[in-house]
């Protein structure tokens, strides 16, 4: 590929990612807006809802801004709005402070079925196959891993 075509913008790994998850993050909203979730909080009680199957420890602030890629400065407005929605719960650990345990609140919970549904409507709107959506998904992660690891340098 030459120089002029290499900086084209459809030629653009970026790009391509940039165009994907924006076209994704707007299907979402439009799935999740009617439950009263933003995209971040979505990602943010899928994982308290893991937590509550025993499919993981208690969450800290810490430890979902690590998972989620989100510094404290975003995830703490985003925690105190949702605790405010009846969502989570927000609890100082008596030994430590500066730790803040996130919990789900029985309304948190019960809205994992109605997330499941938008969830499921959201796989019958992807152009892909079963298999293709998993191989994909399986790259992106190592190209995220390898991203990170550049970044961590």
């Amino acid at each position: 590929m030459s120089a002029d075509e290499s900086i084209k913008l459809d030629h653009q790994l970026c790009f391509a990612l940039y165009a994907a998850s924006n076209a994704m993050t707007r299907l979402y909203r439009d799935r999740l807006e009617p439950l009263g979730l933003t995209y971040p909080q979505y990602l943010v009680m899928l994982l308290l809802w893991e937590q509550a199957r025993g499919d993981a420890a208690p969450h800290t602030v810490k430890s979902l801004g690590e998972r989620l890629h989100l510094d404290s400065g975003t995830l703490t407005p985003m925690l105190k709005r949702m605790e405010q929605a009846g969502l989570i719960t927000r609890t100082r650990d008596t030994a430590d402070e500066r730790q803040v345990t996130i919990g789900l609140t029985e309304q948190g919970s019960k809205l994992e079925a109605a997330v499941a549904a938008a969830q499921r409507e959201m796989a019958c709107l992807l152009p892909l196959s079963l298999q293709d959506l998993a191989r994909l998904r399986t790259e992106l992660r190592g190209l995220a891993a390898g991203l990170q690891a550049e970044t961590a340098k």
